[in-house]
């Protein structure tokens, strides 16, 4: 299938981009929050107020703790959880509110063989390619169960680190390549600015948001995602192919703007 060109936030016509949208779906890390830090106020606001009008998604690489404390716990009192999803893991599971707590729906976990047989080739491939390094910050390879996810710096490194690591995509890709050789059942992708990331086959972003489709009861089309990794390699990029009205954001300060005018539109 060919590549396709996702606009930028400033460069879509936000009345067309809301016509008929049923869910708006957002990547976590540099979309709505900085790496592993939570929302800030603007942003907890402006997503508080969406789920008030639209059922929202959150679909990220990180893991389920994560995403509670970047995003649920940032909410508003302005925020209406049942009309929240939260996908985790690049969406290999997914999680409802229950009205007192958040409730998964579904888990696509990996076996403990496939489990193993990732942490292996993973260590493997980063010595001989040179970027096992020696000096880290947190866990290197951590199990998520229904992902394992590999972090060249380590899990807790400073976000100035992790983007200077691999400014072109390089290291990163070159090893998502070479484990996926390894592990040819297993779907392999780069994932953040400084991870692979490893799942059961054909579960990513794209198959989230077909999920999501399906349960709601609406089509890919009438989903707008928003996400920073829109490039070909970029984890993002798979729910654009699958047919979401894809929208590019550099950092969080984009999304609060693209935010404000999707809040506009609706409310009119």
């Amino acid at each position: 299938m060919t590549d396709i060109s996702v606009p930028c936030w400033n460069d879509v016509d936000i009345e067309e981009l809301c016509n008929g949208v049923r869910l708006i779906a957002f990547d976590l890390d540099n979309t709505l929050a900085r790496s592993k830090k939570p929302m800030k106020d603007d942003m907890a606001e402006c997503f508080s107020a969406l789920t008030s009008l639209i059922d929202v998604a959150v679909i990220t690489g990180g893991k389920y703790a994560l995403l509670k404390s970047q995003v649920v716990e940032r909410l508003t009192g302005q925020a209406n959880r049942s009309h929240l999803h939260l996908m985790p893991t690049s969406g290999t599971r997914y999680y409802r509110w229950g009205g007192s707590d958040w409730a998964p729906v579904f888990a696509h976990d990996l076996s403990a063989d496939d489990r193993a047989k990732a942490y292996e080739s993973l260590e493997r491939n980063a010595r001989e390619q040179g970027i096992w390094l020696t000096h880290v910050w947190g866990e290197r390879i951590e199990d998520r169960g229904s992902q394992i996810t590999f972090s060249a710096l380590g899990q807790l490194a400073p976000i100035e680190a992790k983007e200077a690591w691999d400014p072109t995509n390089e290291k990163k890709n070159r090893l998502a390549r070479a484990v996926a050789a390894d592990l040819p059942h297993l779907e392999v992708r780069p994932g953040g600015v400084s991870s692979v990331d490893i799942s059961e086959k054909n579960v990513d972003k794209s198959f989230a948001v077909r999920e999501l489709a399906d349960i709601l009861g609406i089509t890919v089309a009438q989903i707008v995602f928003v996400g920073d990794r829109m490039d070909p390699d970029g984890n993002d990029y798979p729910a654009a192919k699958a047919g979401t009205r894809a929208v590019k954001v550099t950092c969080p300060n984009d999304t609060v703007k693209l935010c404000g005018g999707i809040i506009a539109s609706l409310s009119r």
